[in-house]
């Protein structure tokens, strides 16, 4: 059975989070480390418009009442999760996306919540790689959402104020009980006028490529930038060092 190493993107919101995301997640593919599960972990969820694939249904559109009282005759509450679990996923080439979105009505993220804890403890086995991509915060790992990550990269813009605001979400993973060796920095839109400074391990700079934000505006897939761009390059070797990251931690 695959013991999946899981990968936590988190970052300010703005620093382009769900672009890495999308474009590892396809370097990943590439490289033959799949299936991948990617989990789009932010209610407000776009990371399968930068893969260009449609998501149906969230997480958040679940009915509590379905995994309590209208379980099918003959089936148990584990094996309906497995199926209803199974229905939610967005299948592509190599990976499956599981979204989270927003839950209906005026409740609360709770019972979502519990469920994506329950989904990637039923079914993360079948997964080379876990990729989340998170939320602003660290509320995934600070309720259990997500149990303590292998890896937890956080995305930030070059500037000061960036690297601050890297530093404090860096703290607030060790106050949860993250090991610091498991955190690391990527520096997103990287200048060369612009110097970074952080004692965070900075494993990645990824340079600002017109590609990406011409796919904005024309709103496209992030996927869809050319093969030869800086910005895909640079997420290349990103993919190759996680790689080697999962496999060393895997032993």
């Amino acid at each position: 059975m695959i013991r999946p190493c899981t990968v936590v993107i988190s970052g300010k919101g703005g620093t382009g989070k769900t672009t890495i995301t999308s474009l590892l997640i396809q370097a990943l593919i590439a490289d033959g480390e799949r299936p991948v599960l990617a989990v789009d972990a932010d209610p407000n969820a776009n990371l399968h418009e930068a893969l260009g694939v449609t998501v149906t249904e969230t997480l958040g559109s679940m009915r509590e009442e379905a995994f309590t009282k209208n379980i099918p005759p003959g089936m148990d509450r584990t094996g309906y999760i497995k199926y209803r679990f199974r229905r939610v996923l967005t299948e592509a080439e190599g990976y499956d996306l599981l979204a989270m979105g927003r839950p209906e009505g005026s409740g609360c993220y709770c019972f979502p919540n519990a469920l994506l804890t329950e989904c990637i403890e039923t079914i993360e086995r079948s997964y080379r790689l876990v990729i989340v991509d998170s939320e602003a915060g660290m509320e995934h790992i600070s309720r259990g959402t997500i149990k303590s990550p292998e890896v937890l990269l956080i995305v930030s813009d070059p500037g000061a104020r960036g690297m601050r605001t890297a530093g404090r979400i860096r703290d607030l993973a060790e106050s949860l009980g993250l090991p610091r060796d498991r955190i690391f920095l990527v520096v997103n839109r990287d200048r060369d006028d612009v110097a970074t400074t952080s004692d965070i391990p900075l494993i990645a700079r990824i340079p600002e490529d017109p590609a990406i934000g011409e796919a904005d505006l024309a709103g496209a897939p992030i996927v869809g930038i050319p093969e030869e761009s800086p910005a895909r390059a640079a997420v290349r070797d990103l993919a190759g060092w996680l790689i080697e990251e999962c496999a060393r931690r895997r032993k």
